[in-house]
């Protein structure tokens, strides 16, 4: 393979964007992405995980999760190598769809991509504003409790820090992002390590990959495990992340698709430790579900290394999470971008504008915080109305997966032939199945109705 230097390779990506009918406007930096983020799924869906289906559930789930969004992750890196632009899935939609349907196909895979985006950022920040709420709550001994109203007001000002952060230009957002792709492997590493060696039990291995536990008030078991496993499938998105990062990213033809296939590798692996080394250190289920810091992580921290080293080790996850949301912003804005620049955005004129000291599309940058801010006003009146924000999330970013792959393998004469990475059909059409399936499966977090009355008589 031919080696190339620095501007050679920033010219190579140019004229690639030039050939598929863009110009370059963004700032060039490479990034690897923490959309991906084992610490925010896993740390706010734990709750979830333990009381539908339990720890074999969770265990098993996420094995059976990660090697079907393994094949989708491959399927969209070929893809991704052979159209290397900020608009990702839409555009390949319309590059690889027929010429009646390719307007319409682009058009719901760009909404419903812009939708699951804008609910991941919301989710990201509800869960990090639960996890600060849970440190308040352990550091005053239990005398303060957060309501939605403070949860809602923390979920906002986390909003804004992103907003912030990422205006700040490509040379700091490249800073954050280089130390944020050695902390979301660090941090949870250490805290895995930690809690193993101080947890004064441990539970055995059948508790670990065989226990089931249903909290749900379902008596169907195989429904319950259906719906237990996503959360696997909820914290394994974002992905796509990197190919809207392309036209920022030096090589974009062959770093995108391999930031893309290691975000989902890497986490994967990071992913089935933490929920293992967590369970191990369970000491009474019923008290870390039930827990009074509101938060199950938090409880199995407190148990395992005291208030002080629990207080600790949730700060670590939660700088993890706060990167995640970061990225997430980031991507975004990306979308915003690239979607307005084609015209598919109201008042698109606003939202494609480049600051040209910056580097960044600012406007897009803010669009996406006010979105994900005002996504989290309904939990006011009822903290089950924010379930509903998983369930979109998912949704909207599995079927914006399926349409590009789908549309592959029935167009594939559309497709050019030079892509950088390549992968059978076997892997596209299996990859393609589990996303239709979990788009059927996906019904958001299951709620008692019993637990919804109580809740709006308070």
């Amino acid at each position: 393979m031919p080696k190339f230097t620095a501007d050679e390779i920033e010219t190579r990506d140019s004229e690639r964007l030039n050939a598929l009918g863009y110009k370059q406007s963004l700032g060039n930096y490479g990034v690897a992405l923490s959309v991906v983020c084992i610490s925010s799924g896993l740390t706010s869906l734990y709750e979830y995980g333990l009381t539908t289906g339990g720890p074999v559930v969770m265990v098993w789930g996420w094995v059976v999760v990660t090697m079907f969004t393994m094949t989708i992750a491959l399927a969209m890196a070929e893809i991704s190598s052979a159209y290397p632009t900020s608009g990702g899935l839409y555009w390949w939609a319309a590059r690889l769809s027929s010429k009646k349907y390719a307007p319409f196909a682009s058009w719901i895979t760009g909404w419903f991509n812009l939708i699951g985006q804008f609910a991941v950022t919301a989710g990201i920040n509800y869960g990090i504003a639960s996890m600060i709420a849970a440190v308040i709550t352990v550091a005053t001994n239990g005398s303060w409790t957060p309501t939605p109203g403070a949860i809602v007001g923390l979920h906002i000002a986390l909003c804004v820090t992103h907003g912030i952060a990422n205006s700040l230009g490509s040379k700091v957002m490249s800073i954050i992002n280089l130390i944020s792709t050695w902390w979301q492997v660090i941090a949870p590493a250490v805290i895995m390590i930690t809690i193993a060696s101080k947890a004064p039990t441990h539970q055995p291995a059948s508790f670990v990959f065989t226990h089931f536990n249903n909290n749900t008030g379902w008596d169907n078991t195989a429904y319950v495990v259906v719906i237990g496993i996503l959360q696997a499938q909820f914290t394994l998105t974002g992905y796509d992340s990197s190919a809207h990062m392309s036209e920022e990213t030096k090589n974009a033809e062959i770093s995108g698709p391999v930031g893309m296939v290691m975000a989902v590798l890497v986490s994967a692996l990071m992913g089935f430790c933490f929920i293992i080394s967590f369970l191990f250190c369970v000491q009474d289920l019923d008290v870390t579900i039930h827990s009074s810091t509101g938060f199950p992580v938090m409880q199995i921290l407190v148990d395992s290394t005291g208030h002080v080293g629990a207080i600790c080790l949730m700060i670590m996850l939660i700088i993890a999470c706060w990167q995640c949301g970061f990225a997430s912003v980031t991507a975004n804005s990306r979308m915003i971008y690239a979607f307005s620049r084609d015209g598919a955005i109201p008042g698109s004129c606003y939202w494609h504008k480049v600051n040209t000291k910056r580097q960044s599309p600012i406007n897009a940058v803010w669009l996406s915080v006010l979105v994900a801010s005002l996504l989290a006003i309904p939990s006011l009146g009822n903290t089950t109305a924010f379930s509903a924000i998983t369930s979109v999330a998912t949704i909207g970013l599995s079927i914006s997966y399926g349409i590009p792959i789908f549309a592959k393998l029935v167009h594939r004469k559309h497709f050019v032939r030079d892509a950088c990475v390549a992968v059978g059909a076997v892997f596209i059409g299996a990859g393609g199945r589990w996303l239709i399936d979990a788009r059927k499966w996906f019904k958001g977090p299951v709620i008692n109705l019993k637990d919804i009355d109580k809740e709006n008589k308070v």
